[in-house]
């Protein structure tokens, strides 16, 4: 054991251990909001599954997780993971043994996990009905110290116990049906070596910023590193799930912002987070809610801020698309502009609607509160920035440009309109006309816009945008409403991408001290509370899925611009 570990320590129970590519991870996490004791071998494949537990023999252990190794410490004795490849972990101890266990007692026809020796290579293999698939153990080094359950029908501890005073090592391997035994040609330091490597080129590509003021860089880079998965079932291409925790899906706006984070450095990478829910249009031009390995969900979409991402990443891409990509996603951007157009509007009406909370991405925002179809000013306004990009496209690919230009400023006057108060923007029902305003921040997304809002407008929605400002950033909703919760989902709790959007609306429209301050606040928040779904905002406490890639990207996306200014600035 000389390998020494590199790169950041990260609490394992916040940030899962895994790898690029790998559909599994360690991590105490099992369900939503549910922490087992021991560490569990939880797979993402149908779903979240722990399959099996991992328990030293000894209690108490420390855990020390850092991007390339995961070590189990009591006194000098230890036990060591890493992984050999995307579905392969090594794991080796010295004086500490550990049991591998199934994480389920029961096993039926229809659920849980089987235990039995391979006649071909002599290892012993759990067959998960959860996840579909095998997880084989090789013994490389000494010898098995006990193995129980072994063909156990039923309720039965079903287990693998290592250890004694001999140093031993086995490996893990997730798998279909069958593959050839293991042969382990490369040692367990070398897999460190070449995991410190990997890890330290995918730093240097996405953050080579990096420095003393943006201290979690590297964290926030391995969020995204570990959470990324090979393409399976119908995860189409490479793509970084929202979390190796329970969040461990592609949603169809999460997206954008990973995006945005790599592509200066993941060029490729970030083209295929961008495409990835396009893959799963559907015949009236709708991207799915969401997609996971087994499932892709239609029954809610997603808010189109997809040509406001697109121009940032464009301009990010170290690397251009080709004009047949460009031609592609042109075509894919207009059958989903033209849903919302289609679709979601009522004959004659100028103004699209949103049919709940969640295709908003705002679930539970008290927008919502009285009436749930609604009419909105950042449906609006997301799909006037949309517009302006395909209109940009279509003179780019020598299309038609004009009729994308005439609805953008036709849905623009609309907002307006109907929606504008003078201060900030209302709702409407499109059923009975009537408006209504509430504090939420969700009003005031149309800042997003940018420049292409009249001034006096933009300097109104800054006026309201700071009344959102607490100590760690921007509350979705104010911390002196009535609806103010702290734990609320969008009633109160910063959010990263309402962070990122507004910080560069108005940073477009000239509100550049206000955008600063914005930014410099959301940076600390996660150098203190590290990559929640969503944070405390009177706090700053990190709330629920304590490991999401959209608020490390927006970190990266925030700290990069941050960067580049100074720069810039002498």
């Amino acid at each position: 054991m000389t390998v020494a570990p590199s790169g950041p320590e990260f609490p394992v129970q916040d940030i899962p251990f895994s790898y690029r590519g790998s559909w599994f991870n360690i991590s105490p996490v099992i369900a939503e909001k549910t922490y087992a004791d021991d560490l569990h071998l939880v797979s993402h494949q149908t779903g979240l599954h722990p399959v099996l537990r991992l328990a030293p023999a000894v209690d108490g252990t420390t855990v020390v997780a850092t991007p390339a190794l995961l070590t189990w410490r009591d006194g000098v004795d230890r036990i060591e993971a890493v992984y050999d490849g995307t579905d392969t972990l090594r794991i080796r101890g010295r004086r500490l043994g550990l049991r591998v266990a199934a994480a389920a007692s029961t096993l039926t026809p229809f659920s849980g996990t089987y235990l039995y020796r391979d006649p071909v290579d002599g290892s012993h293999v759990f067959t998960s009905y959860e996840t579909g698939r095998r997880y084989r153990i090789t013994v490389l080094t000494g010898a098995l110290q006990r193995a129980d359950g072994v063909e156990a029908l039923g309720a039965a501890d079903r287990f693998l116990e290592l250890g004694g005073d001999q140093p031993w090592e086995i490996a893990i391997e997730e798998y279909a049906t069958a593959r050839r035994p293991y042969a382990g040609s490369v040692t367990f330091d070398q897999l460190c070596r070449d995991r410190i490597a990997e890890f330290t080129a995918f730093v240097d590509a996405v953050a080579p910023w990096r420095g003393a003021d943006t201290p979690a860089a590297e964290l926030a880079a391995y969020v995204l590193w570990s959470a990324t998965v090979a393409p399976a079932g119908f995860v189409t291409r490479p793509a970084v799930l929202m979390s190796k925790h329970w969040m461990d899906k592609v949603w169809s706006w999460d997206h954008c912002f990973n995006a945005i984070a790599l592509a200066a450095g993941e060029p490729e990478l970030a083209w295929h987070q961008f495409q990835l829910p396009f893959d799963h249009q559907d015949g009236a031009g709708a991207l799915p809610d969401s997609i996971a390995h087994s499932e892709v969900l239609h029954n809610y979409v997603k808010p189109p801020i997809h040509g406001w991402a697109l121009r940032h990443l464009r301009r990010r891409l170290s690397q251009p698309p080709s004009r047949a990509a460009l031609a592609q996603t042109y075509d894919r951007l207009v059958r989903w502009t033209g849903f919302w157009l289609d679709a979601r509007r009522a004959p004659g009406v100028d103004l699209p609607h949103y049919q709940h909370g969640n295709d908003s991405g705002w679930d539970n925002a008290t927008t919502f509160d009285d009436d749930r179809v609604l009419q909105t000013a950042d449906l609006a306004a997301f799909l006037v920035s949309q517009l302006r990009c395909l209109a940009d496209l279509a003179a780019e690919l020598g299309e038609p440009a004009d009729r994308w230009s005439r609805e953008a400023d036709r849905i623009r006057a609309a907002m307006f309109r109907d929606l504008w108060d003078g201060e900030r923007f209302t709702t409407r029902s499109p059923h009975t006309g009537q408006r209504r305003a509430s504090r939420s921040l969700l009003g005031l997304m149309p800042v997003a816009l940018g420049a292409d809002l009249p001034a006096p407008v933009a300097t109104a929605l800054a006026r309201g945008v700071e009344t959102h400002l607490t100590t760690h950033g921007l509350a979705t909703e104010p911390t002196d409403s009535t609806h103010y919760v702290a734990d609320g989902y969008w009633r109160g709790p910063i959010w990263a991408p309402s962070t990122v959007l507004v910080e560069d609306g108005l940073r477009r429209a000239g509100q550049t001290r206000i955008a600063d301050e914005i930014s410099r606040r959301f940076l600390a928040l996660c150098e203190k509370s590290g990559f929640a779904e969503n944070f405390d905002a009177e706090t700053g406490a990190g709330l629920r899925d304590r490991a999401y890639t959209w608020t490390a990207s927006s970190y990266l996306i925030l700290a990069a611009a941050q960067e580049e200014r100074r720069v810039a600035g002498g």
